[in-house]
């Protein structure tokens, strides 16, 4: 449910015409404000010890590819 209270959600980048114009931020000034800078390699985003183990790795897999599924039921 969304603050308006209804049920619809969109992933444009533009606010809903019902939402009040003073709270929207464009993502770009979020980002600004937060300092978020982009990556300069997609290493920077390597985690080495993500998963503790492997039996971990492939639960988490079995998981998500489940879920995926489930949506297709």
């Amino acid at each position: 449910m969304n603050r308006t209270g209804g049920d619809h959600v969109t992933s444009t980048p533009e606010h809903p015409e019902h939402w009040p114009t003073d709270d929207f931020v464009p993502i770009e000034e979020l980002a600004r404000r937060q300092g978020v800078k982009p990556i300069k390699s997609i290493d920077e985003l390597a985690q080495p010890d993500l998963w503790e183990s492997d039996e971990e790795y492939e639960a988490f897999l079995a998981d998500l590819y489940a879920s995926r599924r489930a949506g297709l039921a």
